[in-house]
Formats: structure tokens, C-alpha cells, sequence
């Protein structure tokens, strides 16, 4: 059977990972996708000096490759919204398989590339947008498939958790472990996208599709960075036995689906609360499976190129099958999605840390258990400071249990009016995921 032939568009870290991964591996992954899998042509602004491409043809065009009537699959490695959806569309007009690792254009521009799609009768793979080598994408898609997925929590951007395991174990503050994340490479030069959880928020929200069979819907996704933690409230977390974490959420509820990114304090004795450094890992909970944790790295040349190339194997083995018989996109059949709403965020619930900074006076306590139970909110625990020597205040800790978020926005607009309450509520979302 003569090779499919596949064009990648992108030499750089993916690019170049998956090039070699293939060229490597080549014996074995034709055993595995039952034919021969040939990179016949590259798309390219400049070589990648860690990869040998030999007599590979490159084009400094990538529309080369979308419209080569020899390449069979276009693999997508250029990121971005604009182009990127362009060369998609364009490879998918032209009857072409694609494969991408790029989360934001699904999360953006999934649903119009989809019917596309299937349209033209063409597969569109992505296991790479999702936590780079972890194959979570295929498990929720397909193995977990008997289940009704309840909720899925992660930490899908490994910028963010690098910056916070530095935070907990070494107390350092947030903009000097960013600048090093920078050094190191794991962090742009604009870390926008990392530390304010968009990218956390593109992958969720390809990943509630997925769990909850809705359209992608990445607009109504609730974000909330990490710039203004401080190495104090992670001190305090860990006292109360809590890792605080940038967690992704969505959940199942009657009202709708809860999509958000946000700090987080998760138990510490959680597996996922010890998830360190630039490493990934996405918890699932089902009705029958129960909670799965699906960890590993979550970028990186060779993990992301893993992802790529398993999504290459598949789309090869399946691309002579009948269209309605293949694996639907977002796991559910494109007719049968749910119109469950998006819930804002203040109609999501979940427990609160509080950190509070009170002048030294008698009262000052039973005046915020007062406004929290006014309000129908429950105090779990409470832990008060030493009085702070730099400016007299007392930090006062405070975790609730679960709560709508709108009872807890107007508790702390009272309880930054009390007289003795210097500055702003520090508010931190609590999930016990058990």
C-alpha cells in the first residue's frame, strides 16, 4: 500500500519534534497506522537547526502545502487565530485530513472548522492542543465514553504552575520567579496568556465540549490570573493544609455547566495538589469510572510531537472508513450537542478563602461572622494572626463552605466597609475535588 503523504506546516519546537519523531520511529509507526507515513513537504520561515530535513521539499508558503494535491494530511503547527483558521479551512476545502496542536484555534474557531469538516468528509485531530503528551483528549473522547462525566479539574498550563511551586517552596515572589520562567523559556516575552489563565481557558474549553457534549464556547469562559497572589496567601494555605493551584473547572450542574479558571486551594494530600514544576495533569470524574487523574509533561518538543503523531496514526486509519463511522470531533454526534448553558460566574458555587486585614480591636471578629452568616454563609474554619509589627494590622483567615459566588461578592463588599477592615478581601476559590 503506497504512504500517505502529509505536509507540516511549522518547523519550530512542535514542528521540528514531530518531524524527527516520525523519521525515528518510522518502522514502528507504520506498523501501528498498517502503512508508511511521508513527510513529503514542509512549510517554513526559517530552518530548525534540531532538525535534519534532508531532501524533505520546503516552502516558505504554507498555503504550498494546503493546496499540494499530493499531501493527504496537513498538519497545522503554526498557532495563531488568523492564519492558521485560513490554512485550516483552505486544507479542508481541498478535501485534506489536518491534524493541529493549536488549543486557541479550536477553542476559538472549533465549531465553524468542524462542520467544515464534515462537510468535506474529512478528519480534523487535536490531542496536542490539549496538555501536550498526555493523551486526555482520547481518554474523555473514548475511553471514558460509558460515562457521564460530572466534572473535570485542571492544571493545563504549566507557565503558571512552575511560577507557583517556586512561590510555595522556595517563598519567592511572583515577578521574580516570572522573570526567571522567561529565562528558561517557559514563559513569552508577553506572559499574558499564561499568568491570566487565557490559555488555561482555550484547553478547558475544549475539554468541557468533549466531557459534556456542548459547543465550544471559549467567549463565556470565566478567567482569573495569578498576578496578584501573594507568597503570604500561599504560606497561609499551606498552614490550613491546602495547595493553592491555577486550576481549570468545569462542572455539571442542573442550572448549567460551570467553565472557569482561577487560583485554587486544593487539599494538599490530593494528588493533584502535587503536581510541581512545568508539569500537567487533568482529573475526570465520572458516574461509573469514578475520578481518573491523567498527568505528564504538558509541552515541550517530543511530549507535543507524541500527541501529533498519535493523532497522525489515527487520522491514517481511519481516513478510508465511512465519515459517519469515524469518532465525532467533540465525542458526541454533532446533532445530538447539548444547548446546557454557560453559567456566569457568580452563579457558580464553590467554597472561599478569605484573607482579611483588621485593625487591633476587640469585635472585629464577631462582626465578620456576622456578615457571613447574615448571608447564609458558614464559616469551616478560622485561623487569626499575630498582630504585624510593620503596620499593626491582624491577618485574619477565613475558609467558608460552598457558596454561590454573588453571596460571597456582596459579604465582601460589607465586610471592606466595617471600619476596622483596612484594604481589600483577599478571595480565593477552594475546590476538595473528592
Amino acid at each position: 500500500m503506497k504512504p500517505v503523504k502529509v505536509g507540516i506546516c511549522g518547523l519550530g519546537t512542535v514542528g521540528g519534534g514531530t518531524f524527527n519523531v516520525l523519521k525515528r520511529n518510522a518502522e514502528e509507526i507504520a506498523r501501528r497506522a498498517g502503512r508508511g507515513i511521508e513527510v513529503a513537504q514542509i512549510a517554513a520561515r526559517r530552518p530548525n537547526p534540531k532538525c535534519e530535513t534532508g531532501s524533505t521539499p520546503i516552502t516558505a508558503d504554507i498555503f504550498d502545502v494546503a493546496n499540494n494535491p499530493e499531501i493527504d494530511i496537513v498538519i497545522e503547527l503554526i498557532g495563531g487565530y488568523t492564519l492558521a483558521r485560513e490554512l485550516v479551512l483552505q486544507a479542508i476545502e481541498n478535501g485534506k485530513h489536518v491534524v493541529t496542536a493549536n488549543k486557541a484555534l479550536i477553542a476559538v474557531h472549533g465549531n465553524e472548522i468542524f462542520a467544515k469538516a464534515r462537510e468535506k468528509g474529512v478528519i480534523v485531530a487535536f490531542e496536542a492542543a490539549v496538555a501536550g503528551g498526555i493523551p486526555v483528549i482520547k481518554a474523555i473522547r473514548e475511553g471514558l465514553a460509558a460515562n457521564r462525566i460530572n466534572w473535570l479539574a485542571g492544571i493545563i498550563n504549566g507557565t503558571g504552575n512552575f511560577i507557583l511551586t517556586e512561590m510555595r517552596e522556595k517563598g519567592r515572589a511572583f515577578a521574580d520567579v516570572l522573570k526567571e520562567a522567561q529565562a528558561l523559556g517557559y514563559a513569552e516575552a508577553d506572559p499574558t496568556f499564561d499568568v491570566e489563565g487565557i490559555d488555561a481557558a482555550h484547553k478547558l474549553t475544549i475539554l468541557a465540549s468533549i466531557a459534556f457534549g456542548i459547543p465550544l464556547q471559549f467567549d463565556k469562559a470565566y478567567t482569573e490570573g495569578i498576578t496578584q497572589l501573594t507568597t503570604a496567601d500561599v504560606n497561609y494555605a499551606e498552614a490550613l493544609g491546602y495547595r493553592i493551584k491555577h486550576l481549570g473547572v468545569a462542572r455539571r450542574t442542573e442550572q448549567g455547566i460551570e467553565l472557569r479558571v482561577h487560583p485554587t486551594l486544593i487539599p494538599a494530600d490530593r494528588l493533584i495538589a502535587n503536581v510541581n514544576g512545568v508539569m500537567n495533569a487533568v482529573m475526570v470524574n465520572g458516574d461509573a469510572a469514578g475520578s481518573t487523574l491523567f498527568y505528564g509533561a504538558g509541552a515541550g518538543m517530543e511530549p507535543t510531537a507524541s500527541s501529533v503523531v498519535a493523532d497522525l496514526v489515527d487520522v491514517v486509519r481511519a481516513m478510508t472508513a465511512d465519515p459517519e463511522n469515524r469518532v465525532p470531533h467533540l465525542a458526541f454526534q454533532p446533532d445530538s450537542l447539548s444547548d446546557h448553558p454557560i453559567l456566569p460566574i457568580d452563579a457558580c458555587e464553590s467554597a472561599y478563602y478569605l484573607r482579611i486585614q483588621a485593625k487591633d480591636h476587640p469585635g472585629v471578629l464577631a462582626q465578620v461572622a456576622t456578615i457571613l452568616s447574615e448571608r447564609g454563609i458558614n464559616i469551616e474554619s478560622i485561623m487569626q494572626m499575630e498582630v504585624e509589627e510593620h503596620d499593626g494590622l491582624v491577618p485574619m483567615i477565613l475558609v467558608t463552605h460552598r457558596v454561590l459566588e454573588s453571596r460571597i461578592i456582596e459579604a465582601i463588599t460589607a465586610l471592606e466597609a466595617l471600619q476596622d477592615v483596612v484594604g481589600n478581601v483577599v478571595r480565593i476559590r477552594v475546590e476538595q475535588l473528592n
